[in-house]
């Protein structure tokens, strides 16, 4: 319990740090451009840093997402926000796990039992279900860290259930900015 609470406490302040410094507003899909186009050479690794750090101040992914398509294009974009959610999970995943441990292992309520115990049946499945449905929300992230889930089985269930919900708003953007006339 002493790390669960731990967890909360580094959350809740780097989350008042965050909204405190204006990153969060900062970090809009154009933005998000201006630093990955901004940046010159080194515009992709500054875009995978801002989504690994943003995911963990809770910024959307799918701001990410849409700020890819807008700086990259649609082919490079959706291999930039592919590779940068893949980051961002990790990156959750082991500052989560170092802080927070595997603090949901301690839960007692049986309905939450019921869906560890289904985690520790098919771990791959289960986050692949859950990753194509809640993508990158950093409760899941939070939650999947703090569970007994191995990180190889984690990452391969992230990483297939990642593919086609990250296409989808790479390419939806593409159609919806192009409605507004945001995209040539």
């Amino acid at each position: 319990m002493k790390k669960l609470l731990l967890f909360v406490v580094v959350l809740g302040a780097l989350w008042f740090a965050a909204d405190a410094l204006g990153l969060r507003e900062a970090l809009s899909p154009e933005g998000i451009r201006e630093l990955a186009v901004g940046a010159g050479c080194v515009g992709v690794l500054a875009y995978l840093g801002a989504f690994s750090l943003g995911s963990l101040i809770q910024v959307p992914g799918a701001a990410f997402l849409v700020g890819a398509r807008v700086a990259y294009g649609p082919g490079m974009g959706f291999l930039w926000a592919y590779l940068g959610a893949l980051a961002a999970i990790t990156l959750s995943f082991v500052v989560v796990r170092a802080v927070g441990g595997q603090a949901l292992d301690e839960i007692r309520w049986k309905p939450m039992r019921k869906v560890l115990a289904k985690l520790d049946e098919r771990p791959v499945r289960t986050v692949v279900a859950l990753r194509t449905f809640l993508m990158l929300s950093p409760p899941l992230n939070y939650a999947l860290a703090m569970s007994r889930v191995r990180f190889r089985d984690y990452f391969v269930g992230s990483a297939i259930g990642l593919a086609a919900p990250v296409a989808v708003w790479v390419f939806l953007s593409d159609v919806v900015l192009s409605w507004f006339g945001g995209l040539a």
